[in-house]
């Protein structure tokens, strides 16, 4: 009897980009924990795996983790994936693997792809150390209180958005940091429609109001000016 969870890695859009690993992995569990059906399912098929799927997500985890968490304990071994990217990272999975460990499953992690380092690798700051902030609230009082908190930390600030907030995202920023301090904007990272906008927060605003983007973005901040 085995009794193992995988925290398994998975692109974040080019397929090309799943470790050796991470396909091992996935083909000898006996089934895999995804967050929606649809894209577990895409994501086998394009591997050619044939394994089950459970679905794991915001709306079941709190009702469904301990089920889930007693069929590996009973001696199954099963990997999570997230939709891309890191599971339980900016999605679900931490009440899993938090039962898992309590009833003395072993959790192993399968690492991959990560958004967050690729966006960061690139941007050309001083990333010896940074914040991440992750998804911020969506009211705008929140939002803008969130952003405050980071101004005054006086490090890199990395943010994660859903496409269609990046407006209020950064007018927010402009609002807060200022139009002159520095950002990059890392978006559809790994796609062949990948683009990495540099600049300040005011020309990056300019050049979205010029050529604007709806897809799944980073945004990395730059730490102040040293006087």
């Amino acid at each position: 009897m085995s009794s193992t969870l995988y925290i398994v890695s998975t692109p974040i859009g080019n397929y090309d980009d799943i470790t050796l690993r991470a396909l091992n992995i996935l083909k000898e569990v006996d089934f895999i924990i995804c967050e929606e059906f649809k894209m577990g399912n895409r994501l086998l098929r394009y591997y050619g795996l044939d394994k089950p799927l459970e679905a794991l997500n915001e709306h079941n985890e709190a009702r469904d983790a301990e089920v889930t968490v007693e069929r590996i304990k009973d001696g199954a071994d099963a990997a999570i994936i997230s939709d891309a990217g890191t599971p339980v990272f900016a999605d679900p999975g931490a009440k899993l693997i938090h039962l898992a460990l309590k009833k003395g499953v072993k959790v192993v992690p399968v690492p991959g792809a990560s958004s967050i380092l690729a966006a960061l690798v690139v941007c050309d700051f001083d990333i010896g150390i940074f914040h991440y902030a992750g998804f911020l609230p969506r009211k705008k009082e929140e939002r803008l209180q969130a952003i405050k908190n980071l101004s005054t930390l006086g490090c890199v600030s990395v943010i994660m958005e859903a496409p269609y907030r990046f407006k209020p995202l950064i007018e927010d920023c402009l609002a807060t940091f200022g139009k002159d301090r520095r950002a990059v904007v890392a978006v559809d990272l790994t796609m062949p429609s990948e683009r990495i906008i540099r600049g300040t927060l005011g020309e990056i605003d300019k050049e979205f109001s010029d050529t604007p983007f709806k897809a799944e973005f980073v945004l990395i901040v730059d730490a102040p000016k040293k006087n």
